[in-house]
């Protein structure tokens, strides 16, 4: 390498300590798009004022709920004031503009004023959200915090999502969760810049919103006579033979829908059909084939046999339904559901076959078509679309639906390539219900595993997709089934901090993806789940083991941990060392080992044998 080479090197590498060092102040998640570090810092005092224009309700709103939310940790009162030129103050702007979407914005800090331009309000909110990162922990409080320095480093930003789609699902139905859960899950989503809560509300395990028109269907089919204990293949299975019910009313879930479009999140309920359907079957048997009154409201988890049957009847009860959940909920979309229906009893019913027959139909897959057709035209009919499971696509895809890919990505590429628009969610990335570290040492999960890395490294663009068919992904979403979570802290040790991940893949550009970056800003993203009392999981503390044959025949292992300022420890025989390079294995050894930071453990003792 020649001199002037070398120096340039050096002076790149100079630059590159420099930024690094800078950069550190700006512990954002998801990373901005692109972020330009400055000297100094903007502090609050007594003479702060936020500016802004009084012709936007919206803009007042936002402007109030900030100064709230700094009135109530600091103890600043902050005027809002209208916005004007010249002001001699220390100004926080707020200010529309026509040059940008509506979800993107700018912000610019220096020490005498910060100023958000925006294309539209949901553009100042995500604006504020990155504030607030930039900002010490503490502004996620719900207290006075004494001794706090209240400052932003000075910065430019410019941000705009990647996916337009950006999702977080909750099943209700396993189990039922209060409003006041509700809201804070929408909080959580809003501070990641999520815009979509899936709300899962009705499968065989419970009916969760009132449809006053069917009173039946919570007064019986939101109650279950018991529920599975541990774990689903266990044998024998044990229940705890207590009856387990809740639903939202009408005026609950306006509520939700309410507070959700304050923090620019669209909620998309989800009724499910033709299968997980018995809960509705078993508050109103005509819905069933051969009007079976047997059906109860499932206490065990699985797929059921029993679902909607196509007659007349049973859309007119649909339809019914949907013009209910229409009014209550104004989304674009409604999730049907479509999975998981087995065709056992259509097989077996005389009006299934009469109407297969009839319709000139190959078999019950196309029944399934015709039914999700049926649906998708009332929807349509009524200025909204239909979004299903990748099942819908089984018989035919109706015209105009939105394909949700679960059972891989294969069946989002052939919506895709079809033109019909997809979001991604793989049960390999997307699934919040497995488990995020050793099953060992974890509470007990539905199976599989899904470290919070790997949920970093997805990619919703699926590589065979053709360039002209990437515009049809909308985005993705994360999907949480709750049969094994029965609570509420038990769905945020699953969602947390893995939620945090996905946001990432979903706003940020691919090209500023890096995971050395995020595991660093992550640790101080665990200090505002402190702030906000989520309970989130701390497998990223814990050691993983891992080994391997050496070309000698001898067997390595690798201990590694997600937290990038750990140290990893380990015992063999009693003793201690610090790891430091791979562990050969030349004896049956039992390897302890654990992960700290500054002498003090932080993660858990975890033990494995080695032959």
């Amino acid at each position: 390498m020649n001199s002037n080479i070398m120096k340039i090197f050096i002076l790149l590498s100079f630059f590159s300590g420099v930024f690094m060092i800078q950069a550190a102040k700006y512990q954002i998640i998801p990373i901005p798009q692109k972020l330009i570090p400055k000297n100094g810092s903007f502090k609050f005092n007594s003479k702060t004022v936020v500016l802004c224009d009084f012709n936007c309700p919206e803009e007042v709103r936002l402007a109030h709920q900030f100064v709230s939310q700094i009135q109530l940790v600091s103890g600043l009162n902050i005027p809002v004031l209208r916005n004007q030129q010249n002001l001699n103050a220390r100004a926080i702007i707020f200010k529309l503009t026509t040059d940008s979407g509506a979800e993107s914005y700018r912000l610019k800090v220096t020490p005498n004023f910060i100023q958000i331009n925006a294309g539209a309000a949901a553009g100042i909110f995500y604006a504020m959200q990155t504030l607030y990162q930039l900002m010490p922990v503490e502004i996620y409080g719900n207290k006075l915090a004494h001794k706090v320095k209240w400052q932003v480093p000075c910065v430019e930003i410019v941000d705009a999502p990647r996916f337009a789609y950006r999702g977080l699902h909750l099943d209700v139905s396993r189990h039922f969760f209060s409003i006041n859960f509700i809201k804070k899950y929408l909080d959580a989503m809003a501070i990641h810049k999520l815009n979509t809560f899936h709300w899962h509300l009705t499968d065989d395990q419970g009916w969760r919103i009132e449809i006053k028109k069917y009173p039946k269907l919570t007064q019986v089919g939101s109650i279950r006579a018991q529920t599975l204990e541990g774990y689903y293949f266990s044998n024998p299975q044990k229940f705890d033979g207590k009856p387990y019910g809740g639903f939202y009313t009408q005026d609950e879930a306006r509520e939700i829908v309410a507070y959700a479009a304050q923090r620019f999140i669209t909620v998309i309920p989800e009724i499910e059909m033709p299968g997980h359907s018995e809960a509705a079957l078993a508050s109103y048997p005509f819905l069933s084939c051969n009007n079976d009154t047997t059906i109860r409201v499932a206490t065990n988890w699985g797929i059921f046999k029993d679902v909607f049957c196509p007659r007349d009847t049973t859309f007119r009860f649909l339809e019914n339904v949907l013009t209910e959940i229409m009014d209550i909920f104004p989304s674009k979309f409604i999730h049907i559901g479509g999975d998981e229906c087995p065709k056992d009893r259509w097989k077996s019913c005389s009006d299934c076959q009469q109407l297969i027959q009839k319709l000139d139909l190959k078999d019950e897959n196309g029944l399934q078509s015709y039914f999700i057709h049926r649906i998708e035209n009332f929807l349509n009919a009524h200025g909204r679309s239909i979004i299903g499971w990748d099942e819908i696509l089984d018989g035919g895809l109706a015209p105009n639906a939105t394909v949700m890919s679960w059972r891989g990505t294969a069946g989002g590429v052939e919506a895709a390539n079809a033109g019909h628009n997809v979001i991604m969610t793989p049960v390999t990335s997307c699934y919040f219900d497995h488990y995020q570290g050793d099953p060992s040492t974890e509470p007990l999960a539905i199976g599989g595993f899904l470290p919070i890395s790997q949920v970093y490294a997805y990619e919703p663009i699926a590589p065979e997709l053709a360039a002209n068919d990437k515009k049809y992904v909308l985005g993705s979403q994360a999907n949480v089934w709750t049969e094994y979570m029965p609570n509420s802290r038990q769905v945020e040790y699953m969602v947390f901090p893995r939620l945090a991940a996905l946001s990432e893949v979903l706003w940020s550009g691919k090209n500023q993806r890096n995971w050395n970056d995020f595991r660093g800003r992550l640790l101080t993203q665990f200090e505002r789940y402190k702030q906000l009392d989520i309970n989130y999981s701390k497998a990223f503390f814990n050691v993983s083991f891992q080994s391997q044959l050496t070309t000698d025949h001898q067997t390595q292992v690798f201990l590694s941990c997600d937290d990038p300022i750990a140290e990893i420890y380990y015992w063999i025989s009693g003793k201690k060392f610090r790891y430091t390079h791979p562990i050969i294995v030349d004896k049956n050894m039992i390897i302890n080992a654990q992960a700290f930071e500054k002498k003090i453990p932080v993660g858990k003792l975890l033990s494995k044998t080695f032959h």
